[in-house]
């Protein structure tokens, strides 16, 4: 059994949704280690609105500005708040590790300490905090989750059902968008992908705008309803997974032995997994990463392109069954 903590400050400012996703995990089982425990985490928006409602969360504090050392900030007006006496980071830029060691807490300021390329992010994090001594294992569950209210879930079924209209069947979700360009399955195999499912008639829903704790429950009723997700590596793709639906990812620049969801309910499909031009453990130093130049293709990411609609249809249509 670990120690005992009274006041656990997280750390996560890896600036995407996907990336406190993956935390997650760790979040509760550290809540879960230490029971009666303050537990605050310090992160961006919009992520930091799936913590607000979650059991195991005392309280988010974001970034007041967008100027460089807004994060820096952040992390010493959480510590001047209140003093940790456990704190861990994701975050290794901008000097907040030193920050939090400064601050005499019993610390783990580095989740990464040279990772494998076929080892899942979030289980690494928990690993690394076991080996640390600050978890009970018996607390892990590897999955990310997500906390809804009942009436969250009351009104993501009523969303979901005002798309979809009246139908028994189990629906499909496209989650089309993604936040970087490199990430982006091509247009027209997502209208080839609409148009073999609507021909099997599959009830298509494309996901809506709104709030990402809206849009979870939205999700969570998918699940219910024994639905499928469908997307690119993205933070909804990963909420979806987190709110109890199936999905299927499709994975392009990043490798699913790495970045996959972590989800036994998840099918990962994999885009030219022999890119000489992919860093699984350093992504974003990749010559595609940042605006999608991909040097082996004139009209954008080729591993992307290299995801056949028939084979994303195949992996719904199990998914369903």
């Amino acid at each position: 059994m670990p120690d005992g903590y009274s006041e656990i400050l997280v750390v996560d400012l890896l600036g995407g949704i996907g990336d406190l996703v993956m935390a997650l995990p760790a979040i509760h089982a550290l809540a879960g280690s230490h029971p009666g425990a303050r537990l605050r985490v310090v992160t961006h928006e919009p992520g930091a609105d799936l913590l607000r409602g979650d059991p195991a969360v005392t309280g988010v504090r974001v970034p007041a500005h967008s100027r460089d050392g807004a994060e820096r900030e952040a992390v010493a007006a959480a510590l001047a708040e209140r003093r940790p006496d456990l704190a861990v980071t994701t975050t290794r830029y901008g000097g907040i590790p030193d920050l939090l060691r400064d601050c005499g807490a019993r610390c783990v300021t580095d989740l990464w300490r040279g990772p494998p390329p076929d080892e899942l992010v979030g289980h690494r994090y928990l690993r690394i905090l076991g080996e640390e001594g600050v978890l009970d294992p018996s607390t892990v569950d590897p999955a990310p989750r997500l906390r809804l209210s009942t009436g969250e879930r009351a009104e993501g079924a009523r969303v979901l059902g005002a798309l979809l209209g009246p139908t028994r069947r189990r629906p499909v979700v496209l989650v089309p968008e993604a936040g970087m360009a490199v990430k982006r399955w091509p247009p027209r195999r997502w209208r080839e992908l609409a148009a073999i499912l609507d021909g099997l008639g599959v009830p298509l829903a494309r996901v809506p705008h709104g709030s990402l704790r809206g849009l979870a429950a939205l999700f969570a009723d998918v699940g219910r309803r024994r639905g499928v997700v469908v997307g690119a590596d993205t933070g909804p793709l990963r909420v979806a997974a987190a709110s109890g639906a199936r999905t299927v990812a499709l994975f392009g620049p990043t490798l699913a032995s790495r970045y996959g969801l972590g989800d036994p309910a998840t099918t990962h499909l994999q885009g030219l997994p022999d890119c000489p031009h992919r860093r699984p453990t350093a992504i974003t130093t990749q010559v595609c990463w940042w605006h999608a130049d991909c040097p082996l293709s004139p009209t954008g990411p080729a591993c992307m392109a290299d995801i056949p609609a028939a084979a994303v249809a195949e992996a719904v249509v199990r998914s369903l069954a």
